[in-house]
């Protein structure tokens, strides 16, 4: 059996890796033609705009997983079909229900490498990405630390950690210098927000540095005005739903302790948290497509049945999502209804097949 294992899984690999080749190469290609209009602007050349797209990829590739590993099990499952393999691997003796078990553990193999993917590489090179390509553009921004962003503003420099897409920025970092250029006052901020023109920092620790000593005090708030402005701020915040599970929950948080929206990020929160069950959904799901009543049909329409039901799915959880948003509705009911109707859907017709 591990040598059946084995093949199946080999070969469902195979043509998910080549879905995803297809996939993220129309994506690249059209995002890096968006690109062109900017190339020119600043220091932002044609490498640069290949490097960012090329490191927006890993997320892409990530957001897309349900539908390529969905198309990929179709395809690799049609083909073991078409050439009559699932047929004598049943008349060896092997039921569905092995075949579907096969099918399910390296499925679990791939959710476990897109959730590494997904929480770990492409969330850091999505921050950097957009860096990057704010740096190119504006001319303003040094990307010498991998943590966030630096800026000069006047006599200040500022160190940015996390940029939100709602414009409000965390763990700041302003260094102001004396009429001697020696560094002279040290303020550290939890939070920031803009509103009227100026910043709006909280939970502050700042800190003065005398010619004989340093002299700390805690604020619980403060105004700093600055030369930095949201506009330029906004081209390097990442869209909440780029983000790692615990760079969300810890923002959540905070949002949620101190009374303010959090609706999207909660959203991206428990999508995030429930994407290895969609995934696995979408994989468990391509097993009626082969043995169900599709088995004696062509493979290329297989693919656009599974595409359908693909986009399907999509365009239920974003509807169930914004309905959930715009009514105040519990995030989790919203973001399982999707996986649960179309497991449901799974179950009903793999057990016709059984």
């Amino acid at each position: 059996m591990k040598i059946l294992d084995r093949y199946i899984g080999t070969t469902i690999v195979t043509h998910v890796l080549v879905v995803m080749l297809v996939l993220l190469s129309m994506f690249f290609f059209s995002t890096f033609i968006r690109e062109l209009d900017d190339i020119g602007k600043g220091s932002y050349s044609l490498g640069k705009a290949f490097a960012y797209v090329s490191l927006t990829l890993p997320r892409l590739a990530y957001q897309l997983f349900p539908i390529m590993v969905l198309i990929g099990s179709i395809l690799g499952l049609g083909v073991l079909a078409s050439n009559s393999e699932l047929t004598m691997i049943r008349a060896a003796g092997v039921t569905v229900a092995r075949i579907v078990f096969s099918v399910l553990k390296v499925g679990l193999l791939l959710i476990i490498i897109a959730t590494l993917i997904g929480e770990f590489v492409a969330p850091e090179l999505e921050k950097y990405a957009f860096n990057m390509r704010s740096a190119a553009l504006t001319n303003k921004i040094s990307l010498e630390s991998k943590s966030g962003i630096w800026t000069r503003d006047g006599d200040r420099f500022v160190h940015i950690t996390d940029l939100y897409a709602d414009g409000s920025l965390g763990n700041i970092e302003i260094y102001e210098m004396n009429n001697k250029y020696q560094l002279g006052v040290i303020t550290r901020a939890k939070h920031a927000y803009y509103y009227d023109d100026k910043w709006t920092l909280t939970d502050i620790t700042r800190s003065v540095i005398a010619d004989d000593k340093v002299i700390s005090e805690k604020l619980p708030n403060m105004s700093w005005e600055s030369l930095l402005k949201p506009d330029l701020i906004g081209v390097v915040a990442v869209n909440p739903s780029y983000l790692s599970v615990w760079g969300l929950y810890k923002y959540l948080v905070y949002l949620q302790e101190n009374g303010l929206e959090s609706g999207h990020y909660a959203v991206a929160f428990w999508n995030k948290v429930f994407a290895p069950l969609t995934n696995g959904v979408m994989l468990f799901i391509a097993i009626p497509f082969v043995f169900g009543p599709l088995r004696s049909v062509s493979v290329g329409l297989r693919v656009v049945v599974g595409t359908l039901t693909g986009i399907g799915f999509y365009g239920l959880s974003q509807v169930s999502n914004h309905v959930g948003l715009l009514y105040g509705l519990d995030p989790v009911l919203t973001i399982i209804l999707a996986p649960v109707v179309f497991l449901a859907g799974g179950i009903y017709f793999t057990r016709r097949i059984l």
